[in-house]
């Protein structure tokens, strides 16, 4: 639809032409560095950590860190991604991101007083957002619309990597305990920094245009389309995040004798299943023009799995019926991320409007433990499940009504 002002003439003259392989192929590795840049220290160096040094009162220590941790790393996010909007530029706040977080990752480890550790954490957060928002941003600058779906299956490959990076840092005799954090430092750097110095993207052009209100409505870039991804998005993560922290409690409730590794492996199986799952319904959504099918079918393949959670009696049962729920729920996810790009109104807010996005990512933190908290003790883990599974068929609907893109 072309618009009065010219808008549409000049879109239609400067769309077309696909981004490069190699740089999806590098800004896919530049991903999977900014999973690996804060996933291992979270969940495992730093746990350790607070486990050998404060003992009982470890959780509580965890409990405060993550808490002001996410705050700070939601704050954050949106203001470096205000900032790239506003300089016009991503790969400068990307590089000072990668070195500054990777020296203050370094520093935490040498800090012992609690109160000083918990303020390097919030800081090291906030350098680690100046990396993470205006690489998500970039994204949206040079991957058009028809490679989107692929572009959210090479993004599936982030938690994955993050889990690996974080198994070999562990393994007993390879490093010190002194030494972890400046090898994850050392990865994260040499994962981010190709696309940045050699990355070379072709110009997009048409993606940095911030079209009339006439035309951001017919393409169905609306108010309301962002609405209903954002909600989809929280609903789906609620119930993944109370998944994660909750599933080993879980098991053992209908197996006493499953142990931590068994966890481990379960969700090994979740992570490898779902990067050849959402590689292959990325290029099926690209190829067939439905970018949000695989929302959709994703997100009732998430509510199916955690209502059959609900009704298993067994741990072979259980296992399955997780890892299904996991496989579609980490599609969901991958997808998602690459496809928001998408209905975000105006390019020159682009930055900020994925660190607002971004809360769905943070938020849940803040909502699952008081859900299961209300839920478990009276009702069991059935009634969680119940409701997670509504929250998911919630996300699956809102989708389903929404504007075809």
């Amino acid at each position: 639809m072309e618009s009065d002002d010219g808008h549409g003439a000049i879109r239609g003259a400067m769309t077309g032409g696909r981004q490069s392989v190699r740089f999806l192929a590098l800004y896919a590795l530049a991903a999977a560095g900014g999973s690996v840049s804060y996933a291992p220290f979270l969940s495992l160096l730093f746990p350790a950590r607070v486990a050998a040094e404060w003992g009982d009162q470890g959780l509580q220590v965890l409990s405060l860190t993550a808490f002001v941790g996410a705050i700070s790393a939601s704050l954050a996010n949106i203001a470096f991604g205000w900032l790239s909007d506003r300089t016009g530029g991503r790969r400068g706040w990307i590089f000072a991101g990668v070195i500054l977080s990777g020296i203050l990752l370094v520093a935490i480890q040498m800090v012992q007083d609690l109160t000083a550790i918990i303020a390097m954490i919030v800081i090291w957060q906030v350098a680690l957002n100046m990396m993470l928002a205006p690489l998500a941003a970039w994204a949206g600058d040079c991957v058009p619309h028809e490679q989107k779906g692929t572009l959210g299956g090479l993004l599936s490959m982030s938690p994955a990597m993050g889990a690996v990076m974080g198994a070999i840092a562990t393994v007993p005799g390879f490093l010190s305990v002194e030494m972890r954090p400046a090898f994850i430092a050392a990865c994260v750097a040499v994962m981010v920094l190709p696309v940045v110095l050699l990355g070379r993207p072709r110009p997009m052009p048409q993606l940095m245009i911030d079209l009339p209100e006439d035309e951001r409505m017919s393409d169905g870039h609306s108010h309301t389309q962002v609405v209903r991804m954002w909600i989809a998005r929280l609903l789906v993560q609620i119930a993944e995040a109370a998944l994660f922290a909750f599933q080993l409690f879980w098991f053992r409730s209908i197996a006493e004798d499953f142990t931590e590794n068994d966890t481990a492996l379960v969700f090994v199986l979740v992570l490898s299943g779902s990067v050849p799952m959402a590689l292959l319904a990325g290029r099926w959504s690209d190829r067939i023009r439905r970018p949000v099918l695989p929302l959709e079918i994703a997100a009732g393949c998430s509510a199916v799995g955690l209502l059959f959670m609900g009704l298993s009696a067994d741990i072979m049962s259980g296992v399955i019926s997780y890892v299904f729920f996991g496989i579609s729920s980490g599609v969901f996810l991958a997808l998602h991320s690459s496809q928001t790009l998408r209905v975000l109104p105006r390019p020159s807010t682009r930055g900020r409007d994925l660190g607002l996005f971004n809360l769905t990512n943070t938020v849940p933190s803040l909502i699952m433990p008081w859900l299961a908290l209300a839920l478990v003790p009276v009702f069991g883990f059935d009634a969680l499940f119940l409701v997670l599974g509504g929250l998911c068929a919630l996300a699956c609907l809102l989708l389903l009504t929404m504007r075809r893109l």
